[in-house]
Order: structure tokens, then sequence, then C-alpha cells
């Protein structure tokens, strides 16, 4: 009689891409469509090459469940091809030993989360701080920060009122220094940062203290460098990157010819499924994706001839698939083309972010308050990004002064800008770069700081310079400046409201003076409506006078020129207002102000 003989390793049993722990060992499943034979290899076989083999599937795809594998093993895969063996890292490891090691077997459940249910703050209620991980708290010289620096500062955060933190990209990349912006392992967590586990370990101690986290992610292109994806089983054309790649004219960015095939079904899962991961394994509450004009045109040019349908298609369903499943969670997007599809509902024909980063806010302020001369400073432009919105909601556009992009690659920090060669911590600096914080925390929009920026960081931005912590003391009533900006923001004392309301009316603007006044509002009343007047110029105003939407007391809330904010500063004396129906002029309520140089004011009403 025959007897049957189960073969030791099988084809998997189990969904799933890339190593899958089970009760059974570990399931591999990998796309190489051109490979003849692939095996797996690893610390379960003694490095053996060929006793592992993976069994094909359909449409190119090969597993094989082994049983002596399991977390913590390292291992990779050998694809026997046309063009001989190929030694390659997993494209779906959640972990290398670094850029060109090994790929480590990880179970994604393998951690304790103590019930992690966090609540995202609604998008009018956000603060986001953007910040690079290997330079905000670097605790040893030479070496870059890690996700444990980063839990250390999440008090201070915490206290100056921030709600969401924006990682730049944490996925592998060549070396321990980088922005981030060059993936060659997009599934894995930088290694030089911790790894998987100490970004769990990042998000669950953010959301304790009620911070949400926001990941930067690249899809427009992957490494250049240190890339098992390239040419990842031999197959290319016109040699260039093969299965993950486009392989002519649309494999072409400003980064390298790595922009990911599109048009792939399978290279569209690879993009959607790692979209999903970080939202689903490590609870991240939102992303931000680089770089979105060469997603969805090659040149980013606006040419149709160099549109990529499927580039756009793609993002149409990664925030599809994440507004069905996770509809609080936040996407925005790096554009900066003005553009209302950006933020449109998918079912419009739009992309479907939720905002997006707004070039009609960052670029004209910027201008505005690094010019040298009054003279200069057109408050119409002021107004005009005031004004400016998406499709009717003024918080589908993130607001900044300070971004990774605009204090590098040639441009500087906004007070670095203002002193040029002169000391940075000069009047002229500090005033002026203030100007745009109280605008950026107070104009319609989600409002979004940069690393070091409420300590009045110098310079510019470089992944090997850190944060100089010390200036927290050293302007330590910058920083109140910044909080109390930020708490008027979220309405911590119950009195502005308005501030994260859809509603803004500008009350005045003089380009002589250089004074505009604007309002904002949700229903509108005390304790809501909130008015905001800015002076523009290094010249103080008495006895000024302005629109107000109605009578009555209005109360200062906050007055940028006090001197408890830094001693250079004037204490310019402002008072409270109390307009009474002799006021009345033409049905607009008018009252003097009194502003000092390069100052805001903020008032409401009990």
């Amino acid at each position: 009689m025959d007897i049957a003989i189960t073969p030791k390793y099988i084809k998997s049993k189990v969904g799933g891409m890339g190593a899958v722990p089970t009760d059974e060992g570990v399931s591999f499943r990998v796309w190489a469509p051109n490979a003849q034979k692939v095996f797996v290899t690893g610390d379960f076989n003694g490095w053996e090459k060929a006793s592992i083999a993976l069994t094909h599937e359909e449409n190119g795809f090969w597993s094989v469940q082994v049983p002596e594998a399991s977390t913590g093993h390292q291992y990779k895969y050998v694809l026997k091809t046309a063009q001989g063996e190929l030694m390659r890292n997993d494209p779906y490891a959640r972990e290398v030993t670094n850029s060109v090691g090994n790929s480590v077997v990880v179970n994604p459940s393998d951690f304790d989360w103590q019930n992690d249910h966090f609540d995202m703050p609604s998008f009018n209620k956000m603060v986001i701080y953007e910040l690079h991980v290997g330079s905000f708290n670097v605790k040893e010289e030479g070496k870059a920060g890690d996700f444990y620096g980063v839990i250390e500062k999440l008090d201070y955060l915490k206290s100056i009122g921030v709600n969401v933190i924006e990682l730049m990209p944490v996925a592998e990349f060549p070396g321990g220094f980088s922005w981030g912006y060059n993936p060659a392992h997009p599934f894995a967590v930088e290694s030089e940062y911790g790894g998987p586990k100490a970004l769990k370990e990042l998000v669950k101690a953010a959301h304790q203290k009620g911070i949400a986290v926001v990941l930067d992610v690249v899809y427009n292109h992957f490494g250049p460098t240190d890339m098992d994806l390239w040419q990842f089983d031999g197959w290319q054309e016109n040699g260039l990157g093969g299965i993950y790649f486009y392989n002519d004219w649309r494999a072409k960015t400003p980064w390298g010819d790595t922009r990911p095939d599109y048009g792939r079904s399978e290279v569209r899962q690879y993009i959607r499924d790692n979209a999903l991961m970080w939202l689903e394994e490590y609870h991240i509450d939102g992303l931000r994706m680089d770089m979105v004009p060469y997603i969805r045109n090659v040149n980013a040019d606006g040419n149709p001839a160099n549109d990529l349908e499927e580039g756009y298609k793609l993002i149409q369903w990664v925030n599809s698939e994440i507004k069905s499943r996770y509809p609080e969670k936040f996407t925005v997007a790096e554009d900066l083309h003005t553009l209302d599809a950006i933020t449109a509902p998918v079912e419009n024909g739009g992309l479907g972010y939720s905002s997006q980063w707004d070039s009609q806010f960052v670029h004209p302020i910027r201008d505005i308050i690094i010019q040298m001369h009054d003279e200069h400073r057109n408050m119409d432009v002021v107004v005009a990004s005031i004004v400016h919105r998406y499709n009717n909601d003024v918080f589908e556009r993130v607001i900044y002064t300070e971004s990774h992009d605009e204090v590098s690659n040639g441009q500087a920090r906004v007070t670095q800008e203002i002193a040029g060669e002169q000391d940075v911590d000069n009047w002229y600096a500090k005033k002026r770069s203030l100007l745009g914080a109280a605008l950026m925390m107070t104009a319609p929009g989600i409002p979004m700081l940069f690393q070091g920026q409420t300590m009045l960081e110098d310079g510019w931005f470089q992944d090997t310079d850190p944060i100089d912590w010390s200036r927290v003391s050293e302007f330590k009533g910058i920083t109140k400046l910044y909080r109390d900006l930020i708490h008027l923001r979220l309405d911590y004392k119950g009195i502005t409201k308005g501030l994260s309301g859809q509603n803004v009316e500008i009350l005045h603007v003089d380009n002589q003076n250089k004074v505009v006044a604007f309002q904002r509002w949700m229903e509108g009343g005390s304790k809501d409506t909130t008015v905001i007047v800015m002076n523009f110029s290094q010249q103080p105003i008495e006895n000024y006078s302005i629109r107000f939407p109605m009578q009555g007391l209005w109360k200062i809330r906050f007055n940028s020129d006090w001197e408890g904010y830094d001693n250079d500063f004037d204490s310019h004396f402002s008072y409270d207002i109390e307009i009474n129906t002799s006021q009345n002029d033409d049905s607009h309520w008018m009252a003097d102000v009194s502003l000092g140089a390069y100052s805001t004011i903020i008032y409401s009403q009990d």
C-alpha cells in the first residue's frame, strides 16, 4: 500500500505578502514574475540558499510555509533568473538590519498597545508640529536622534498646546542621516531611529498625552539607492528599474529614474498596502503625501501630455480606502498648485485629501515679513492670503511660515532671512517672525509649526544639525507667546471660539500705515467672534480708527508687544475698547485702537 508523504515545505495557506508569522511558523510570499525559481534563506536554515523552495502561484507570486522560522529571524529571498542568482530583501519587510542588510521577521501583533483608542482632534482644532526624528532631540553627538528622544519632548509639545506631530519620513533609508525622502525599504522602519517597536512606543506615548501622530510618506519615487526593489527579479527595459517601476520616459523624477509603475496592479497594491499598514499596524492618525504633483504628472508641469492618469486614480483609491475604513484619519497633500481638486471628494472627481499645504499662504506671507522696508509690504497680499480657501472649507489648507522645505535648499529660518548676516535674535527678526506666527494662528486654516520655531531656532534645516534645546530657556518668553497663541487658537479659555470657525471677514486694510484687521467667528457673538488687528510697520500707531463687528466691551486677549514675551519688546500701551451706539457710522461700529510696532492684538467679548 502506498503511503502519502507530506512535503516539509508547502505553499502558504495564509494571505498576506512578505513574512507573516503563524501558529505553524512563518509564511513567506513574494512577487517575482520573471524568476525561474525562488528560495528563502535565513537564520532558520543556516543560510542555505537552495534548501527551502517557494511554490509558484498565479500571476508571478511565490509562497512557502516554513515551520522553523519565527519572529526575529533574519532572512532573504534567493531568485534564480535569466540574469543569474539574485539575493533580495523582502519588499514587504517590516524591519531590516540596515539598508543593505537583511530582512527581519516581525509580528505586527506582538506589541502591547494598552487599549490605545485615540480620538483624533477635529480638523478645525488641529495644531501641527512638523519634526525630523534624526535631528529633533539628539542624545549623542555624531549619532542621529531616535523615537525615544521624541518621546522625551512630548511634555514640552503638550505644554505649548500642540496636538498633532507630523513626522518626516521614517521608512528605512541609506545610512544614518537623511531627511527620509529617499526610502530604500518602504515597509521597514528606519533602524537608526529604533525600528518598528520604537515607533509604536512613540505613537502610544503621544496618544496617552493627547497628541496625534501624522506620518510623511513618499510615493512619487523610491530610493534611488540601496533598493532591492531595483530590477528585483532581473527583468528590466531600457536599463531602468524593472517590475516595480516605469521602464520608459515616465520613470524620470527630480530624485532619480525611480517612479513606481502606477499602472501595474501589483505595484498599486504595494502602495495601497503600505499606506494602510501605517494606519493599522502603527496606529498612525494620518498621512502627509510627499510631492503629489509628481504622482499625477510626470513633470508636475500641468501639461496634459504628461499626465499620469493611473497615478491620479491610485491616489483616489488609497484615499477612498482610508476614508471608508478610517473616516477620522487625516490625509494631507503636498501639492502647492492651488487646486480645489486636491481636496475635492473622490466621487466628484477630486483626489479626496482632507487638506493640502497652501502655497497661497506660506510664500506671500514669508515674503511680506522678510522684506526689509515697510513700504514694500503690500497689505492686499496679506488680505488675499487670509481669505483664500479650497472648496468653501477653510480647513482644507495647512498654513505655515516654516517647513522642512521652506527653511532649507537656499532658504533659512524666518528669523535668519530677516536678520541676514546680523544676530538672528535681534528685535526686527523676533518681531516680524512673530507677526507671521500670529497670522498663522489666527487666519483660517490648519496651522503648522516646524521644529524649533517656538524657540526661534536659527540657521537652516540640516539633518545633521540638531535642535538647540537650550534656547527653550533662553527664549522662554517667546515660547510662552506661541503657547498663548495656540491656546487662543484652540479656545482653551472659552473666549475665542471663532478662531476655529469657518467664517472670516476683512474689517480694515490700510496700505499706507500697513494695518490689517479681520474677524473670525463660528456662530458669532460673545466668546465667539474674535477680532485680530495687525501692524506690519515699525511705527507704533495711536488712536487709530477701525471697524468692529458689534458694540460692547472688547477685551484684549493677546498683545504680541508685551515685554513679558521678550525684554526687547516695548509693551506699547493698548487698551480694552468700549463701543456704544454713538460710535455707529453707517452701520459700522467704529473704535480707536493703539498698536505697537510689528504687533498683533486679539480682541473678543465676554
